[in-house]
């Protein structure tokens, strides 16, 4: 006999059939004999007569069925063969057509779900893009307040040194404020010493005089007075000269009290000037713990726009995972229930992810309402 495996059936033929199958490399569909190898088993043989032979044995058969190979080789080719084509039986036909009904239909359900997604994807892709240009806003912002934030510091740099010089002019003032100070009291002493020294002089001009009037009282005038001769002469002598010192000393005391009074202008000038000094140092000083104030909130509005930015980064490349996951998952023909639960769990993240998106949209649309309300109760409190 001559056999050819035709899916789960061995064909066999008379053993000329052999020539015209080699010669025509196509077989007879019109076979001596059809034998399924549906659940038959199929294990070597030896026998006495047949090197390579080969049993197929069913419980059906009246019998066991023997061939036999022309060599090892190929005994184990068509053992191999036929225990394969044994594995295909009406039962196994029925579960895979089952089987292939139902991956159809898997197939089916998993292109409508892959295109529901591949929409969906559109539209998260959409809303990437979207946040990757308020991700791209938001580092221009942050740019922005770099350089608010350098142009402060420069203003407080600024402001301290000249607050610094302003308070160097102030020690100069102070310094200046005490020396005059000190040169009032030398002044206001010389002065009382001055009028001290003027009242005795006038006391003793008045005793000169009384002895003056005295003396020209109780003598008779000579007839002819001479310098030498004359009584009162040294009295007049003294008198002129007290006149004289009580002359310089009048106008020491007025140029003492011209001094006096330059002092005290000098002094109300640098009072005034210190006092300016003060209204302005207290000014840049309000201004500069405003400015440090305002650089301590840009600074806290730096950091929490920069951990926005962070979150916001995060959350992209969870969703950019979930979604390379998704699509890889959609791409996959392989189904198990693995797959889909992370399938379900990128699904799950993304939908997370913009709804959030959706809450801060909501948040940003509907800010200027709050701030308008905010505004009318701290009115109406």
């Amino acid at each position: 006999r001559f056999f050819i495996i035709k899916e789960s059936f061995l064909l066999y033929y008379a053993e000329s059939e052999k020539k015209s199958f080699e010669s025509n490399k196509y077989f007879n569909i019109h076979p001596k004999g059809v034998i399924p190898l549906g659940g038959c088993i199929v294990e070597p043989k030896e026998e006495p007569n047949m090197p390579y032979a080969i049993k197929i044995s069913h419980e059906d058969f009246h019998g066991n069925i023997v061939l036999a190979a022309e060599s090892e080789f190929e005994q184990a080719q068509w053992l191999e063969m036929l225990q394969e084509s044994g594995k295909v039986t009406w039962k196994n036909a029925q579960l895979g057509e089952a089987m292939i009904e139902s991956l159809e239909a898997q197939g089916l359900q998993l292109a409508k779900e892959k295109q529901e997604y591949l929409d969906k994807l559109m539209e998260e892709t959409e809303e990437l893009c979207l946040q990757r240009e308020q991700k791209e806003e938001l580092e221009r912002l942050n740019q922005v307040l770099e350089a608010e934030k350098h142009r402060f510091e420069e203003v407080v740099r600024e402001l301290r040194l000249e607050q610094e010089q302003i308070r160097r002019e102030l020690e100069l003032t102070a310094r200046s404020l005490k020396g005059v100070e000190e040169e009032k009291k030398e002044l206001r002493s010389l002065t009382q010493s001055l009028q001290k020294t003027l009242e005795e002089l006038s006391l003793e001009k008045q005793q000169m005089l009384e002895m003056l009037e005295e003396n020209e009282s109780q003598l008779p005038p000579p007839a002819s007075p001479s310098k030498d001769q004359s009584p009162n002469w040294g009295l007049h002598c003294s008198l002129q000269q007290i006149e004289e010192k009580m002359q310089q000393l009048l106008e020491e005391k007025l140029l003492a009290e011209k001094r006096m009074k330059e002092n005290e202008e000098r002094s109300r000038a640098l009072e005034e000037e210190r006092e300016f000094y003060s209204s302005q140092s207290q000014a840049l000083q309000n201004s500069l713990l405003e400015l440090t104030a305002e650089k301590q909130q840009t600074e806290r509005d730096l950091k929490a726009e920069v951990k926005v930015r962070m979150d916001l980064e995060k959350r992209l490349r969870e969703a950019e995972e979930a979604l390379q996951s998704l699509e890889q998952g959609l791409n996959s023909l392989d189904c198990n229930t693995e797959k889909e639960e992370r399938m379900k769990a990128d699904v799950s993240n993304l939908r997370k992810f913009f709804e959030e998106c959706i809450r801060n949209a909501e948040l940003e649309a509907k800010m200027p309402v709050i701030m308008k309300n905010s505004v009318y109760i701290h009115k109406a409190a």
